[in-house]
């Protein structure tokens, strides 16, 4: 994004951010985008990942994407998208696909829409154009839809993925897995 917004508005998250010393939008984005990967103790608290100084995809954005409402920063959407996460796209998983003896499982990855553009600012090293061409579906969220909303989104979507494929995985069977490739990318 070219153009820089200055944080104004009163509210408590850009209060928050602004006691970091953070004063416009593209400074936001690049101290975002700079904290660790890591789930924070309350998926619903968007502030966590300012005073937590870490977050995920989902509580990342869903931060960035309120603090640009309530600041009046235009073209900002907040998407998520699942995408095939395989060991290649999603290296940081390790091996638990190939040691289950599976080529991909959907994952729900949340990022923004800026101007259209997708952008992941999930880190430093994110590189949306790893992911980009195995993305199954995208849906557009507000930031209150980044916690139980979008675990039922992405449970259904697998669901619903296992019997379109006659899979002989039981679901449980794939979240745990998930879960696993999901602690490997933490850590």
């Amino acid at each position: 994004m070219n153009t820089d917004y200055k944080l104004t508005s009163k509210d408590k998250l850009t209060e928050l951010a602004k006691s970091k010393g953070i004063e416009t939008w593209n400074e936001l984005t690049e101290f975002i985008k700079k904290l660790p990967y890591g789930r924070n103790k309350n998926r619903t608290d968007f502030e966590l990942v300012l005073s937590e100084q870490k977050g995920t995809c989902s509580s990342k954005h869903a931060l960035l994407k309120s603090i640009a409402d309530l600041n009046n920063v235009p073209n900002i959407e907040l998407i998520i998208g699942i995408y095939r996460m395989t060991e290649s796209n999603t290296p940081k998983i390790g091996t638990e696909l190939t040691n289950n003896s599976i080529e991909f499982i959907p994952e729900a990855h949340c990022y923004l829409k800026i101007n259209g553009k997708r952008t992941d600012l999930t880190s430093g090293q994110s590189e949306f154009m790893k992911i980009e061409k195995d993305i199954i579906k995208e849906k557009l969220i507000e930031p209150n839809q980044v916690a139980e909303f979008k675990i039922d989104y992405h449970k259904k979507f697998i669901e619903n993925w296992l019997k379109e494929n006659n899979s002989e995985f039981e679901f449980d069977q794939i979240w745990k897995i998930r879960e696993k490739c999901i602690t490997n990318l933490t850590e």
